[in-house]
């Protein structure tokens, strides 16, 4: 199959993405990001996920999330709890996990190609079963960080991985275009309901 017809999907864990770009020093231009993957192949969907805490009056990420919704992302959010941790920090615990595993397992079929930007080591399993249904699996993630951003055993199961680092001159912001967009800081919940 020519590279120009290989259809991609690309999956965007928000929250997980914009602190990979963060701990490597640069901001992702999603106009960018969209038009890189669009180059590759034929990109059939471009879904980002993120939690929005609702009881704000206007929640810093929703200009970002209003964009990506007009200019060709597929956005799924849920209303995320915001809390203190004991060392008196504001977090937003909510998980989207399963709405990238379903809609990534509704998707196998139809594409060649799966683009998760997402260090998170939970979604092994979920790599695993679409590249059994013929799909080639990249991770995008940082090992440049410290520690690192991606888990090993997503790694180790992607067929390719590319560390963000490496796309940052054709998907990063100029610095004197930023915008205010910025994602909460989430806290998965573990196997037995502890935050993480």
């Amino acid at each position: 199959m020519s590279y120009s017809k290989r259809k991609i999907a690309l999956f965007i864990d928000g929250p997980n993405l914009y602190a990979a770009a963060k701990s490597v020093g640069f901001d992702i231009d999603y106009r960018h990001l969209l038009n890189e993957f669009k180059d590759r192949g034929s990109l059939l969907r471009a879904f980002y996920y993120t939690a929005i805490i609702e009881d704000q009056g206007h929640p810093p990420v929703r200009p970002l999330v209003d964009w990506l919704d007009y200019n060709g992302y597929t956005v799924v959010t849920k209303p995320g709890k915001e809390f203190v941790d004991v060392g008196g920090r504001r977090k937003v615990k909510a998980n989207m996990d399963i709405e990238l595993t379903v809609d990534a397992m509704d998707l196998a079929q139809h594409i060649d190609e799966m683009v998760l930007f997402s260090g998170d080591g939970n979604f092994r399993s979920l790599l695993e079963a679409v590249q059994r249904r013929g799909v080639l699996v990249t991770v995008i993630s940082t090992l440049a960080s410290q520690p690192p951003m991606i888990a090993d055993e997503l790694r180790r199961q992607a067929d390719v991985f590319t560390d963000l680092v490496e796309l940052r001159p054709r998907i990063g912001r100029d610095p004197s275009a930023r915008a205010s967009f910025r994602e909460p800081r989430l806290v998965r919940n573990s196997a037995v309901g502890v935050p993480s």
